[in-house]
């Protein structure tokens, strides 16, 4: 039933409709947000809660752009 759902084409066409729905500039903040939420729960399966995790320590500080 999925098996040809993720082809290169199929994926291009996501890409595109998130780039006009999200715009170019909230892409990049998205792609970071995602990332961050990733590297956190891969932290939390290795840690199996044995120690408090800080993750500030990992994601350098946001700086705001203002135009």
């Amino acid at each position: 039933m999925f098996e040809g759902l993720f082809q290169p084409l199929h994926l291009i066409v996501i890409l595109a409709i998130a780039l006009i729905v999200f715009g170019p500039g909230k892409l990049p903040e998205i792609g970071a947000g995602l990332g961050k939420s990733i590297r956190e729960f891969k932290k939390a399966m290795a840690d199996d809660g044995k120690s408090k995790i800080d993750y500030e320590k990992d994601v350098p500080p946001r700086q705001d752009k203002t135009s």
